[in-house]
């Protein structure tokens, strides 16, 4: 086996190119700025699409939007995008992602997105599972030795555009984005071929951020559930006052 790369700190999983961005770009350049190392993984290459030349196109705006928020990593599946569906080879694929890069956190689709891409939902379930194939043992041909990894929190992200909370689940945290939402529109700004056409995006990404970080009384925020709650020792941090 050849060796791995460094760990990540966090792992976003996305169905397409974009969706990390629209969701949680903020919250990923502002961890990258702390020092932590951050990744994603493209399940799809997101092609066809009806104003993109193709894969190439994708995969360059895939990276420009990587580095301006300052990601370690970014790895695409090559999943097949509008027909992405739950399955075996699809959880252990995604499980060696996991095995690979052994991130602490894994962050990836919470709901179903009514109205848009049926893939986000297959994400979720795939994300899920691969969580738990991740930390298996006796079962080390389906992972080409890879070792067992164990995620020690999954969190689910909301695209920007939809609701403020995922109505089905009750442990939610806002992260305040004042400082990186510019960076958040940038990024999202690279995928020319998927947003250049829908001159009022920009407009409605930042508007949710602000709504969303109304709530909490912050600038701008984007806005996570856990998969399970946790727990912290540091009140006055957690209140943001530490």
């Amino acid at each position: 086996m050849n060796e791995l790369p460094e760990p990540l700190d966090v792992l976003v999983v996305a169905a397409h190119p974009d969706d990390a961005e629209v969701a949680c770009g903020g919250t990923l350049a502002m961890l990258a700025d702390a020092g932590h190392r951050v990744g994603v993984v493209d399940l799809t290459d997101g092609e066809p699409t009806p104003y993109s030349s193709g894969p190439q196109q994708r995969m360059e705006e895939a990276t420009q939007a990587g580095k301006i928020l300052g990601l370690a990593m970014r790895v695409q599946l090559d999943l097949p995008n509008r027909r992405l569906m739950d399955g075996v080879d699809e959880r252990l694929a995604l499980a060696k992602v996991f095995r690979t890069y052994r991130p602490r956190v894994v962050i990836g689709f919470g709901d179903k997105t009514p109205m848009a891409s049926p893939d986000h939902y297959q994400a979720m379930q795939i994300t899920d599972a691969a969580v738990f194939y991740s930390r298996l043992s006796k079962w080390e041909q389906q992972f080409d030795g890879l070792p067992v990894h164990p995620v020690q929190r999954q969190l689910y992200f909301r695209l920007a555009v939809d609701s403020t909370i995922l109505p089905t689940n009750p442990f939610h945290t806002l992260i305040d984005i004042s400082q990186t939402l510019e960076r958040k529109l940038q990024a999202v700004a690279c995928y020319r071929s998927q947003f250049d056409h829908k001159t009022t995006i920009l407009e409605r990404v930042r508007a949710a951020a602000v709504a969303t970080g109304s709530i909490a009384g912050v600038g701008a925020a984007e806005s996570f559930a856990a998969a399970r709650p946790f727990a912290t020792s540091d009140l006055f941090g957690a209140l943001g006052l530490g």
